[in-house]
């Protein structure tokens, strides 16, 4: 039985380092608005959509404040006609966002909002904060400051299912004794943050939960030599296309090795005519392949119509857990975080 939706990835180009919100949040009410015109039930915008991607500044407190969100994101005045539209027109989203909770906590956080519902259905908080808490002493360095600026997320990784995407989705309440429901209730979804991507682990603690698509936004550099180590030799015009092969890479393989879907959206181009960011925003299927890939370095719409029902091999034959995972030789992934080398051989 087909369980189609149709799907978009909403790319987003330079913002520079002074853009008022209000600014960014129209250009996102103009790809919504393109949404609705090609039938696009679900958009995903990019990690820390509605600024320039700060945590490569460093910065005083007044200024940095500015860059985050105070309260529930759904009041907030600059953000609130993005969700008016969401609902007006009928597209649930994904939106990245620098929140800043009652605590006084930094978080890299993204919310799921349903626009039949009218409210936010689920918050996933970044859990792998890449980069440094101090800034490189290089003056030409491009910093990358999530750890000085953002505190590890404290929600898991929290699946959940999203109404009103498919037709005659099975309810609760509506089964039958013994029925077999795998596959055929509302879409299940997950959402990670740019540098979660690359831990398998991330993936693999949702599709344990039957994730059929996993959902993410990113910036990525497209020149961090001195983050990176090994980049350092290349010329930015390589290590611009080797972060966008990772990119692609680690999507592909985990859409594969946990057979759901994927979407991707980047935060691209050039901030302030100086720091870039590369594109690549893209829909993956359960087999890997990409089916649809921004062409551009700037707002974009990538779109496809997607069947749920195409996960099913992958999660009942090629990687059925309940047959074939061995969680008894796992230990160590759930005992040590560092590396521990078998010791040296006798000379």
């Amino acid at each position: 039985m087909a369980r189609e939706l149709k799907v978009a990835a909403a790319q987003v180009g330079a913002i520079d380092r002074d853009t008022p919100k209000t600014a960014v949040v129209s250009r996102l009410i103009s790809l919504l608005h393109e949404a609705a015109d090609s039938k696009v039930q679900l958009v995903v915008f990019p990690e820390c959509t509605l600024t320039t991607f700060f945590p490569r500044h460093l910065l005083q407190a007044e200024e940095l404040e500015a860059f985050f969100e105070h309260g529930e994101i759904t009041d907030s005045p600059d953000v609130m006609p993005l969700f008016e539209v969401s609902r007006k027109l009928g597209i649930d989203i994904v939106l990245g966002y620098a929140e800043r909770n009652p605590e006084g906590a930094g978080y890299n956080t993204c919310i799921y909002f349903s626009a039949l519902e009218g409210r936010i259905l689920q918050k996933y908080r970044k859990i792998h904060l890449p980069g440094t808490k101090e800034p490189f002493k290089e003056p030409d360095a491009t910093n990358q400051l999530e750890k000085r600026y953002f505190t590890p997320g404290d929600l898991g990784f929290p699946a959940f299912r999203a109404p009103g995407l498919v037709s005659d989705a099975v309810k609760k309440g509506t089964v039958q004794a013994g029925e077999t429901t795998a596959g055929k209730g509302d879409p299940i979804f997950g959402m990670l943050i740019c540098n979660d991507r690359r831990w398998p682990e991330a993936w693999r603690m949702y599709s344990q939960k039957g994730a059929e698509l996993i959902m993410f936004g990113f910036n990525t550099g497209g020149h961090m030599a001195h983050l990176w180590g090994g980049r350092k030799a290349m010329t930015p015009e390589q290590a611009k296309t080797e972060a966008l092969f990772h990119s692609r890479l680690v999507q592909q393989s985990n859409s594969y090795m946990n057979a759901c879907w994927s979407i991707s959206s980047a935060r691209c181009g050039k901030d302030d005519g100086k720091y870039d960011l590369i594109a690549g925003s893209a829909i993956c299927d359960p087999e890997g392949h990409i089916v649809a890939e921004a062409q551009t370095e700037g707002d974009e719409l990538v779109s496809a119509v997607i069947d749920l029902e195409d996960c099913r091999q992958g999660k009942e034959k090629t990687f059925d857990f309940a047959r074939h995972r061995r969680i008894e030789a796992y230990g160590l992934i759930n005992q040590q975080a560092g590396v521990s080398e078998p010791e040296l051989l006798e000379k």
